[in-house]
């Protein structure tokens, strides 16, 4: 395996069409084919054509994430520490004094989104489990506990939205990416569906106590939010945990 200079890893910084590198702990990795990385940035404050061997120390995963790519080479020992272009560098201002603000408080330092994201998910499902409850076993409280849920979700799906696009803005500097179009796309449905049933239910107490079309229709709304959370979430995790591709 040939050896790296750092002017040469440099050069290889995936802006422009040139390949995608990044070194860390002496090994160089081609990352050219990583949507995560596209045009030469990751989570707006990773640079390629540089050293990530202290940053991969602060991210949400480890090194593992880098054996998904082909090993091209090793780095020099005796070159000094390399960095990305001054025109890189001055990229992004938006995004690293908001990552500077994340990193200054330990709370937020993950970001606020995967965090708030989890009280949809769960309001989601319970708001369809609760009727479920109420239809088998016609206790009141699971009914009215499935419209407090309703209302929970015009709180935190709100929350939630506005949380993502700021961890959007932060960690993917506005790229479009397939993931976050598709559950931005979808989470404007769920939050219409929830204000939909809200008001539904509100203007209609008792819709699910008697069988009816609209009481049909009512459930089958709710139920909606199963796999539109689920999707949501999945997406989500596949920008956290990308799926491994398979070896050729």
């Amino acid at each position: 395996m040939r050896e790296i200079d750092g002017r040469e890893l440099a050069a290889n910084d995936g802006r422009g069409g040139r390949p995608l590198w990044v070194a860390h702990k002496g090994r160089i990795f081609d990352l050219s084919t990583s949507s995560l990385w596209e045009g030469g940035s990751h989570m707006g404050s990773h640079n390629a054509g540089g050293d990530l061997t202290d940053e991969i120390d602060d991210a949400p995963h480890g090194p593992e994430m880098l054996e998904r790519f082909p090993q091209i080479g090793m780095l020099k020992i005796d070159e000094g520490p390399t960095s990305t272009s001054a025109s890189s560098q001055k990229e992004g201002a938006f995004v690293r004094s908001g990552s500077d603000l994340l990193a200054r408080y330990p709370f937020l330092k993950r970001h606020p989104h995967p965090m708030t994201v989890h009280f949809p998910i769960v309001i989601g499902i319970f708001a369809p489990a609760f009727i479920v409850l109420f239809l088998i076993f016609h206790v009141p409280g699971f009914e009215l506990t499935s419209f407090y849920c309703l209302g929970a979700g015009l709180v935190f799906v709100p929350i939630a939205m506005i949380t993502g696009y700021f961890t959007w803005r932060i960690n993917y500097a506005g790229h479009r990416i397939r993931a976050v179009t598709i559950k931005i796309t979808l989470s404007v449905i769920l939050l219409i569906i929830f204000v939909a049933a809200f008001i539904w239910r509100l203007s209609v107490p008792g819709i699910v106590e008697h069988f009816s079309g609209a009481s049909v229709v009512y459930f089958l709304l709710v139920l909606l939010f199963v796999p539109l959370v689920s999707t949501i979430g999945w997406y989500g995790a596949t920008l956290t945990f990308p799926l491994a591709k398979p070896k050729r």
